[in-house]
């Protein structure tokens, strides 16, 4: 019943930005956590960033200045910002949702139990 959907995504220049969204049904974000990963082609998944009522907002330290998490809560919606886009984004973005507590101020925990349809960014010239 729980369902995550990750959108915004797309074809953008270097430096270009974007804000993808991740929409949620099934339940509401107070009490739970929502994470945002990454997978390029032929790499692991890898966290960027989540964001939880307990614990408000986590980032990898390599994403800090570039991308910014936050939520809507009207709307049940998380979003991602990203600016200065890299080549090395390329990827697709996935949301996942867990436990408030697998999001804290020292990271977040990967194994989130929901996952959505992630969404394609491409950044390229």
């Amino acid at each position: 019943e729980v369902q995550l959907q990750a959108s915004g995504g797309g074809s953008v220049q270097p430096g270009g930005s974007l804000r993808l969204s991740c929409a949620a049904s099934g339940f509401t974000f107070d009490g739970y956590a929502i994470g945002w990963f990454r997978q390029a082609p032929g790499k692991e998944r890898k966290g960027l960033a989540c964001i939880s009522s307990s614990a408000g907002t986590y980032y990898v330290n390599s994403m800090k200045d570039r991308f910014t998490i936050s939520s809507d809560n009207a709307k049940n919606t998380v979003y991602l910002q990203i600016n200065s886009l890299k080549p090395e984004d390329t990827a697709v973005y996935v949301c996942a949702a867990g436990p408030a507590y697998y999001c804290s101020a020292n990271g977040f925990h990967y194994g989130m139990p929901h996952w959505g349809k992630g969404t394609l960014v491409t950044v390229s010239s």
